[in-house]
């Protein structure tokens, strides 16, 4: 089956421009990703210089991660549905140019409090980018061009979790940790310009916005990953950690009730009857938690501990990004052709070995037999993976509602990130040592095989596609 007409996003009545509108379509999509996925990766290597300029440790570390993350994951919901409610481009524009500036504002922070409070920001306008993008798709191709989309879009922003390592890294040791974040300019200027010819139809309105469950659901998550990041430092008895936990989960709780009872809810909870919708989301919150873990503690302890260079930490990470634009694509397509299922179970298991493999690095660290063969793992089980569970997820609900369905799913593996980052001094604890990475790895092993079995037992895959 060939892509179809674009229903929604058009340039035209001139057949011919059909597939110059489609690659036009997907450079937007993949550009306007990038840019959101880029910068919750790139500052990681960047983190020890943040702090030897700023102070903080640990926990400011942490804190200038999370901080994107958590508004990120917080109001990527309510942007699904800004999206299906005023169209995909608007959202778009208006994502791009507050992230520009955003980002401008991170690179200017002259202290650690206003370069997290500017990291906040920034992801709030990176909520706008993502679902719309990946929405973008969804309402230009249908069958296995779709597939082959979701492909790309997938090989090239995941990419973005392990190239940004490799830009930071050479940003960072050859001007300062302020040019990661003024990078950006580059990227959302040539979205924007790509975007002018293309237009789209007037979407039908829906309803009100859940401003309500937007709140609740950013307070609450607020004040559990506050709670499991300061309990480093004031201990899980102290009252200001203890009070932010439990107020957290109150308020998430009184999220999911008013979810369920709002007229027009930010998250139909009745899209988790549809079973790979559930249990899609459910693998992906293991599988990007692990991710998450995993890709701040590498570049951390080989640079905090082996002292490697910036640059030298990102570069370790190579591979992941080769084999994710090498082979997220094929992969893409098959689990159009196949189904998702395997490629969902056996990818997390993949992943999971390379781990252990990289549980043998040490303070003298050798990059060729001790990171080389457990990234390689890593690239490939990443690259088998994510494509299909994009597509199990996204291919089980109906295009009209393909806004809120990625973001429901990019809201679950950002979460499913930033929780992971917070809980892991809890877990491996504050001392950046060979122990402590060991632990934030055998974590890692334990999340991506719950991933596995999650995807064995409940992912079902659909009639093959044509």
């Amino acid at each position: 089956m060939s892509a179809s007409t674009p229903d929604s996003v058009t340039r035209g009545p001139d057949a011919t421009e059909r597939p110059q509108l489609d690659r036009r379509v997907i450079a937007v999509a993949v550009l306007a990703a990038f840019v959101a996925f880029l910068d919750g990766s790139i500052v990681n290597v960047a983190l020890p210089a943040i702090t030897d300029e700023l102070g903080g440790g640990l926990p400011l570390q942490q804190w200038v991660v999370d901080a994107y993350l958590l508004t990120l994951g917080s109001v990527i919901l309510l942007a699904g549905s800004l999206s299906d409610r005023y169209g995909r481009l608007p959202v778009l524009r208006v994502g791009l140019i507050a992230f520009g500036i955003t980002s401008i504002a991170c690179g200017l922070a002259p202290t650690a409090e206003l370069l997290v409070a500017a990291r906040a920001a920034q992801g709030l306008a990176a909520a706008l980018l993502v679902p719309s993008s990946l929405a973008l798709i969804m309402s230009t191709h249908s069958g296995a061009a779709q597939a082959r989309a979701i492909g790309l879009w997938t090989a090239l922003t995941s990419a973005s979790f392990i190239v940004g390592p490799l830009l930071g890294g050479v940003l960072t040791d050859l001007f300062s940790w302020r040019w990661i974040f003024g990078i950006n300019v580059v990227p959302i200027a040539l979205t924007i310009v790509l975007m002018l010819p293309l237009r789209e139809s007037r979407p039908e309105r829906s309803g009100p916005i859940d401003v309500l469950g937007a709140l609740l659901g950013a307070l609450g998550l607020g004040g559990v990953v506050f709670a499991l990041i300061e309990q480093a430092n004031f201990g899980w008895t102290d009252p200001l950690v203890l009070g932010a936990l439990v107020l957290g989960a109150l308020l998430l709780v009184a999220f999911l009730v008013r979810q369920s009872r709002a007229r027009h809810p930010m998250l139909p909870l009745s899209m988790f009857r549809v079973r790979n919708v559930a249990w899609g989301n459910l693998a992906t919150a293991a599988i990007y938690g692990a991710l998450g873990i995993a890709s701040f503690a590498l570049v951390v302890f080989l640079q905090q501990v082996a002292g490697l260079s910036a640059t030298l930490a990102g570069v370790t990470m190579l591979p992941v990004t080769l084999m994710l634009i090498a082979l997220s694509s094929t992969a893409g397509s098959l689990a159009g052709r196949f189904g998702s299922r395997w490629f969902m179970t056996v990818g997390p298991l993949v992943v999971a070995l390379g781990f252990v493999l990289l549980m043998s690095i040490e303070r003298e660290v050798d990059v060729l037999s001790q990171v080389l063969p457990g990234v390689l793992l890593f690239g490939l089980g990443m690259a088998i993976t994510v494509a299909p569970l994009t597509s199990a997820v996204l291919g089980a609900v109906e295009p009209a509602r393909s806004g809120i369905a990625s973001a429901v799913n990019n809201a679950v593996s950002r979460v499913a990130g930033l929780i992971g980052v917070a809980l892991l001094g809890t877990v491996a604890g504050t001392q950046v040592d060979e122990t402590w990475l060991d632990r934030a790895l055998l974590l890692c092993v334990g999340l991506m095989v719950v991933g596995a079995l999650f995807s064995a037992v409940g992912i079902r895959d659909r009639r093959p596609l044509a």
